[in-house]
């Protein structure tokens, strides 16, 4: 990105990450890396997307950006397979606590999960930003989970060479 769209940018999400409730994401684990930096990643593919496309941007990446916006404790009294289903729903209640809403936002928050959840993307924007949330989500769990998760084999098998001997 530019320096200007960078800027733009930083603009359109800086009272989102500026809120408290919302930083805390960084103590979340999500695919390798923390919910609060997937969730920039899923903004800034929804920003350059939706402007290139001459679309609602600006709504369009401050909804993606609260797409997640959910802690583990959200989520302590589902199943893995229901959170997948039930976390779009927390985050935009979450998100709703703080932040006021259009409906085109609540659905792209909503229905980023689609066909998961139930609530089926209305808008072009919400289309894209589950597209971007599905890409992004591949890249870290290859980039960072996947590499998380073959590292602590190396070192298990390490180890147990290690005690063979």
């Amino acid at each position: 990105m530019n320096t200007n769209k960078e800027n733009e940018f930083e603009n359109i999400i800086n009272d989102i990450i500026s809120n408290n409730n919302f930083s805390d994401l960084q103590n979340e684990l999500h695919h390798g890396i923390s919910r609060y930096h997937h969730c920039l990643r899923v903004a800034k593919g929804t920003y350059y997307i939706t402007k290139k496309l001459n679309m609602d941007y600006e709504r369009a990446t401050r909804a993606a950006l609260l797409h997640d916006f959910f802690k583990d404790t959200d989520t302590i009294n589902y199943t893995t397979k229901e959170t997948f289903k039930v976390h779009p729903d927390i985050a935009l209640e979450n998100a709703k606590k703080y932040f006021d809403l259009d409906y085109k936002q609540e659905n792209i928050i909503a229905s980023h999960m689609f066909p998961v959840c139930k609530t089926m993307p209305k808008y072009k924007e919400s289309w894209i930003t589950s597209f971007v949330d599905k890409g992004v989500a591949l890249y870290e769990m290859y980039r960072f989970k996947a590499s998380l998760v073959m590292g602590i084999w190396i070192i298990f098998i390490f180890n147990m060479i290690s005690i063979q001997r």
